[in-house]
């Protein structure tokens, strides 16, 4: 993150000077989509990835951890430790199935929180 980015902890979003990118339907569905993440009982947080790359990127800001994109929508998380990881996987797909218009979810445990 530069200087001329924050990023809020509670929501996951950060906010940067770009201006252009989805419109607010996408801008709800990223925003609803991190809820649902955020309310799966084994996940500790939203994560960017290795890379910093999952992210909605949105007018003003950015919503980190869930990737919405047309053909398929990538979730980054932290997970709590003592569940199987396949089994967290299928919980967050589970609760953001919903939401996903028929698109395949991809879902990347980045870290466990032990």
């Amino acid at each position: 993150m530069t200087a001329t980015e924050s990023e809020d902890p509670a929501t996951g979003t950060g906010e940067t000077g770009t201006v252009g990118g989805a419109g607010s339907g996408d801008d709800r569905l990223a925003r609803e989509l991190a809820e649902r993440v955020r309310s799966c009982p084994d996940v500790a947080g939203l994560s960017t990835g290795p890379f910093g790359t999952v992210a909605s990127y949105l007018p003003g800001h950015r919503i980190h951890g869930v990737a919405v994109r047309d053909d398929e929508i990538e979730i980054a998380v932290v997970a709590h430790y003592g569940r199987p990881l396949p089994e967290i996987a299928d919980q967050v797909r589970e609760a953001v199935a919903p939401l996903a218009g028929g698109r395949p979810i991809h879902v990347a445990i980045d870290d466990l929180n032990i």
